[in-house]
């Protein structure tokens, strides 16, 4: 009787644990829209500093949301030559989703509705093995070329980057291997044409239903050495090239550099080269030097473009910025060694931080002998940040330009005033004792940006 007992409560044990089974498995089991049984996996959510996370306990599946919006501010001196218009802007809207699945896969789509207008900035799938000492990307991204570039525009130290910054070529469709070690990061690229500014698109499909022409490729670079780098210590040597072929992007054929002075409400572009034509390829070059201490940062680069044509003159441009900045609550800079720039900081007390900023920055868009005259100017900037929380913080910013004669806008703006008293459009007109005209004045802006 005993043993029939025994029997009896161990097959009773064991179907429970077979109905326990089957009950495990209609949790883990899903059928999904197209009617496939699939695998369900349990996820939990947290807030990460104030950004929605939601991961699995394996850690093998994460999904976030990385949403920006920068509202902007704009007021210009009343000693400008050309009228600038004050206002406020809506500068970045960014939508964004981010995934890492399976382990070694991580996907990303990155959208900004700045102006009411839908531009894609990032798309792409990046592989990453698990040595973690390499990965690989493919789709729309930021090429890795200028450390100012590839910074996210959330940790920006000034509102708008330097006028070098119009030399980097930043997003395009294309594949890249990014290798890092303790010291070194090196990331090497090959890329095509871009997809996200909804004119530049028209162009490429126009150019390929009109006369069937290639878009064109590019091969990028980059090495970075960072033979210093603990919490508070850091140093960044690093260097940048590209070489690039003519791009079906390119308005009617042609190759062109203009860019604003520090801010996206005033539109007019003092500096542009105007359409070069006939243009064989375009290489250009940089050179980064960073580093910080305790609550101390620099930052600076060297760039040249060269533009080499077909027939005729080769063409050069240059530019460079320096960039300093200090905590004054005691935080830290904190450094993101995957990318080879300047991340998020540590604020130094429990109600934020604040940065002073100072930057001085330059660019040449004039060559004499290729008789191209976008103009030159420098920046003179002061900026003050304050971290309220990881995701709220205020930017004011004063910029002074100093433009040539020769920024006039492809001859529509204003650049000094003639032998007359009256103001001329044209750079050969302007009369001034020390030679140089141009259009110099002061702006002041403000921003208040929110990320989650």
């Amino acid at each position: 009787m005993k043993n029939k007992l025994s029997t009896l409560v161990v097959a009773l044990f064991l179907f429970g644990i077979g109905l326990h089974a089957q009950e495990i498995k209609k949790e883990t089991t899903r059928i999904n829209q197209y009617g496939q049984e699939v695998d369900a996996v349990p996820l939990k959510t947290e807030a990460q500093d104030g950004f929605i996370k939601w991961f699995s306990e394996d850690g093998n599946y994460k999904m976030w949301m990385d949403n920006r919006v920068q509202l902007d501010g704009y007021m210009f001196s009343n000693d400008a030559l050309n009228e600038l218009g004050n206002g406020f802007m809506i500068r970045r809207m960014r939508f964004a989703i981010k995934a890492e699945f399976w382990k070694n896969w991580y996907g990303e789509i990155d959208l900004d509705f700045e102006s009411s207008a839908t531009e894609i900035k990032d798309a792409y799938l990046k592989y990453t093995p698990d040595s973690k000492k390499w990965d690989f990307k493919a789709g729309h991204f930021k090429e890795g070329y200028g450390m100012e570039t590839t910074t996210t525009s959330r940790y920006l130290l000034f509102m708008e980057r330097s006028f070098a910054s119009t030399f980097d070529p930043s997003r395009h469709l294309g594949f890249q291997v990014n290798s890092y070690g303790k010291k070194l990061l090196l990331i090497g690229g090959v890329h095509f044409n871009t997809v996200g500014d909804a004119e530049e698109v028209e162009f490429t499909k126009d150019a390929n239903k009109d006369n069937g022409k290639d878009e064109g490729y590019s091969l990028t670079g980059r090495a970075v050495w960072t033979p210093i780098n603990n919490t508070t210590r850091l140093l960044h040597v690093g260097a940048a090239a590209t070489y690039r072929t003519p791009k079906t992007h390119w308005e009617d054929g042609a190759y062109r550099i203009s860019t604003r002075s520090h801010s996206a409400v005033n539109r007019k572009k003092f500096l542009d080269t105007d359409d070069i034509s006939g243009v064989d390829n375009v290489f250009g070059y940089t050179f980064e030097l960073a580093g910080k201490y305790n609550g101390f940062m620099f930052q600076g680069e060297y760039k040249e473009h060269n533009v080499n044509m077909i027939e005729g003159v080769d063409a050069s441009f240059k530019g460079y910025y320096a960039q300093a900045a200090y905590l004054l609550r005691g935080g830290n800079h904190n450094y993101n060694t995957k990318e080879g720039e300047f991340t998020r900081i540590t604020p130094g007390s429990d109600k934020g931080d604040v940065e002073l900023a100072l930057r001085y920055d330059y660019i040449d868009l004039n060559d004499f002998d290729a008789s191209i005259y976008g103009g030159s100017a420098e920046g003179y900037s002061v900026g003050l940040n304050y971290y309220v929380n990881p995701n709220i913080k205020f930017m004011a910013n004063y910029v002074y330009h100093n433009h040539d004669r020769y920024a006039d806008g492809k001859g529509k703006l204003f650049v000094g005033k003639d032998a007359d008293g009256n103001l001329t459009k044209d750079w050969s007109n302007v009369y001034d004792a020390d030679g140089k005209g141009g259009d110099d004045y002061g702006q002041f802006s403000i921003r208040l940006e929110v990320n989650f």
